[in-house]
């Protein structure tokens, strides 16, 4: 089967299931960077700014990283796979990282409550949730439009 073109496809048939399967495989590259941010920042003793900074950075590699993976096992070359994790991923990663930084910072106190404290990592479940819950209709937007994640699955087989 030929998986080298792709056409654009109305909202109604984008369904909300391919659009969470699209926002949650993002979130997960997001979670595995803005934990791995929010840990060494806090552990750094670094300021909320720069903490910020690092898990955004951290969320955008690990994202194009994740979706790069499952491009490379088309057997594409890294360039494509890089230009198809940037066309797939930076508006959701951008639209996750905006909300859940900005749920953190809101809280009182979670930035600054420690890796041990509840409070944080209770915050960050809860600016994923709610970063994850704002994006999916985003995502299913864009694939409704022949962009964002749709530009994936030309290279996956099996979906």
């Amino acid at each position: 089967m030929d998986h080298t073109h792709h056409h654009p496809v109305s909202t109604a048939t984008t369904t909300w299931a391919a659009a969470a399967q699209a926002t949650l495989h993002c979130l997960t590259g997001c979670a595995i960077g803005e934990v791995l941010g929010m840990v060494l920042g806090t552990a750094f003793g670094l300021h909320n700014a720069a903490t910020v900074a690092l898990s955004v950075g951290l969320a955008f590699v690990f994202g194009y990283a994740l979706t790069m993976r499952g491009v490379l096992r088309a057997g594409v070359g890294v360039r494509t796979a890089l230009k198809v994790a940037l066309a797939a991923d930076t508006v959701s990663i951008a639209v996750m990282e905006v909300l859940d930084n900005a749920i953190m910072v809101t809280v009182p106190g979670a930035m600054d409550a420690g890796l041990t404290a509840w409070l944080f990592w209770a915050s960050l479940a809860f600016s994923l949730a709610v970063a994850f819950v704002l994006t999916t209709p985003v995502n299913r937007w864009m694939i409704s439009r022949g962009k964002g994640h749709a530009v994936v699955h030309q290279y996956h087989h099996g979906h």
